[in-house]
């Protein structure tokens, strides 16, 4: 590309009538280029995993596919790694990149006596049982429930000679190739991943005495990072899509250790401008309750009147349409999908609890967006039909969802929802709401509670192996659970191909879902203790909780620059902080 704006520089200098004719067409081109917003780096295995010959026959020196390549092969095949089928055998070799990312594959094929293009078949996969699973085998139960839905995982591809191919994208930390010729050799130089990724900084930080609780601290955002590409999705193998109600979780954790990113707005936007009125987001009326409540939030944080004023006609359509589906005994009839999260999603009357739970705090956010906006009419049409909300108290139904919704929308007592949250510890907690979960703990003062929920529940992924927190997550189903790390074995429970169910039946599973950071945003916010009270972040209230932490450090962005905070706990049991702000940025304690 250098080479072709080069030239055509020279022919604008030296040709007359051929100026204008080139000028016009270096700026088509030039109009028609989309810069990719996306940074690409190469990442290397650091993990042979398996192969299928370990006698060094058909499948040789898989070390060097551990060792760093500059990306440029030479007319020299030595040292290569090579496979070799057979009817006997099939060469084969499961790599592990160490951590999950998004992205696609480089194979580097090294110089070999026939030109002939060679077919491999490539499997990535989230877990080992994936990599290593085959759609048409279904003697071993849970392994064909591997797909290709949203991103291509599983397919064939042929390698050049001498040459190198990129293929994806996905979402995957390991990868199996397996030679489809046979009676030929096939020398690799090197199978990099091609790691997909903004390049942004983390402005926000969290560390304490608990490395188990700085581990899912920093899961929990990078989770949240790979699933910001084009737009805010909410998995990275699938779906893929613009949730407008699993994205909550998402730019809470983006508030805390990103900042200000122009992908949320994007994907904000997205959901409104592709969900006319009276349509729901995403066909789900709880999604368009989240979307206010996600603009709230985001108004808190960042102050961006301008953008928030924009939202206002459609906001102002959106909350007299969910006014219409409201009866004269304040209880909530919405229509379109009901949903909360997959683990309810087949009990209708916890629905309800938590739709008119969210109708009420949808209500309470578009009155303060109206106060920020200067609108009385609308003002005084949320506060009127929160009142009127405030009247039906559903019950809890003895369910963890319902009674967090139900706590944070002040229509049950924190300690009664506490009650329920609590029972049975970290059993039937959930990726998605258990983020509420949370929060309706820390609203009954249960910090230490929530700590130790956090360590059994999202600690007990990163025991089996997680770098990146998952859709789904039975904790019951932990126990002598086979990881995602290890290959498969038929004596233990799968935890990625025997569970699931809805749209994420077994090794269909995301084992990347950005709905499931809850953690890294309540960490910062409540043991930390830093609490956004005025939009844009101009007052901030800081009071650490510390539960049986002996220490917690951390930052926090606001748009003014970055909050450092610093708590110690003395010998009496008070708490001893050091704190450092803008000078626009009142702390309040």
């Amino acid at each position: 590309m250098k080479h072709f704006f080069i030239s055509l520089s020279l022919a604008l200098l030296f040709t007359g009538s051929v100026y204008s004719q080139k000028n016009v067409l270096t700026e088509n081109f030039r109009n028609n280029l989309d810069k990719d917003e996306i940074t690409r780096s190469y990442i290397t295995p650091v993990k042979v995993v398996w192969q299928s010959d370990t006698k060094n026959n058909q499948v040789k020196n898989t070390e060097v596919l551990l060792t760093r390549f500059d990306g440029q092969l030479s007319t020299s095949g030595a040292g290569m790694c090579v496979l070799r089928s057979d009817d006997e055998m099939q060469a084969s070799v499961l790599l592990d990149f160490g951590t999950e990312i998004y992205g696609g594959i480089e194979i580097a094929a090294a110089i070999r006596g026939e030109k002939k293009a060679l077919k491999v078949r490539v499997r990535l996969g989230e877990s080992v049982s994936e990599a290593m699973s085959n759609a048409i085998d279904n003697s071993v139960p849970g392994m064909n429930s591997a797909t290709n839905d949203h991103s291509l995982r599983d397919f064939t591809l042929e390698i050049p000679w001498l040459g190198k191919i990129e293929v994806g994208n996905s979402g995957f930390r390991f990868v199996r190739i397996d030679l489809l010729d046979k009676e030929v050799d096939l020398p690799i130089r090197s199978v990099r991943g091609i790691f997909r990724y903004r390049d942004i900084p983390y402005l926000g930080s969290f560390k304490c005495d608990n490395e188990q609780l700085n581990e899912i601290w920093e899961t929990g955002a990078y989770t949240v990072h790979l699933n910001m590409q084009e737009y805010l999705w909410d998995g990275i193998k699938r779906d893929r899509l613009v949730w407008l109600g699993d994205i909550h979780p998402e730019i809470m954790t983006i508030n805390t250790v990103f900042g200000d990113q122009e992908v949320v707005k994007k994907s904000l936007d997205f959901g409104r401008e592709t969900t006319p009125l009276p349509g729901w987001m995403n066909g789900i009326s709880s999604y368009s309750l989240w979307w206010i409540i996600t603009h709230r939030d985001l108004y808190l944080y960042h102050g961006d009147k301008d953008y928030l004023k924009a939202q206002q006609p459609y906001l102002s359509q959106l909350i007299n349409q969910i006014i219409s589906k409201i009866d004269p005994n304040g209880k909530e009839n919405l229509d379109g999908g009901r949903f909360l999260d997959w683990p309810t999603a087949n009990a209708p009357d916890v629905i309800h609890s938590g739709l008119q739970s969210l109708t009420l705090m949808a209500m309470e956010a578009g009155k303060d967006i109206a106060g920020w906006l200067n609108d009385r009419e609308l003002n005084k049409l949320c506060t009127k039909t929160s009142e009127s909300l405030k009247r039906h108290h559903p019950n809890d139904h003895g369910n963890k969802q319902a009674a967090s919704l139900l706590a944070l929308a002040g229509i049950l007592s924190p300690t009664k929802a506490s009650s329920v949250i609590l029972h049975n510890g970290a059993n039937d907690f959930a990726t998605f709401y258990g983020y509420y979960m949370l929060e309706a703990l820390a609203k009954d003062g249960k910090y230490r509670e929530a700590m130790n929920i956090i360590s059994d529940y999202w600690g007990a992924m990163l025991d089996l192996g997680a770098t990146t927190f998952w859709e789904d997550f039975n904790y019951a189903a932990r126990t002598d659970a086979l990881p995602i790390d290890q290959l498969p074995n038929t004596s233990k429970f799968n935890i990625h191909a025997d569970g699931g169910d809805h749209c994420y039946v077994g090794l269909r599973a995301s084992l990347c879902h950005g709905w499931a950071s809850g953690p890294t945003a309540w960490l910062t916010a409540h043991v930390l203790g830093i609490q956004v009270v005025e939009p844009g972040a101009k007052v901030i209230r800081i009071q650490p909780n510390l539960g049986e932490l002996s220490f917690a450090e951390g930052t926090f962005p606001t748009p003014y620059g970055i909050v450092t905070v610093k708590h110690v706990k003395q010998a009496d049991g008070k708490i001893k902080s050091e704190i450092d702000a803008p000078k626009e940025v009142k702390i309040i304690r």
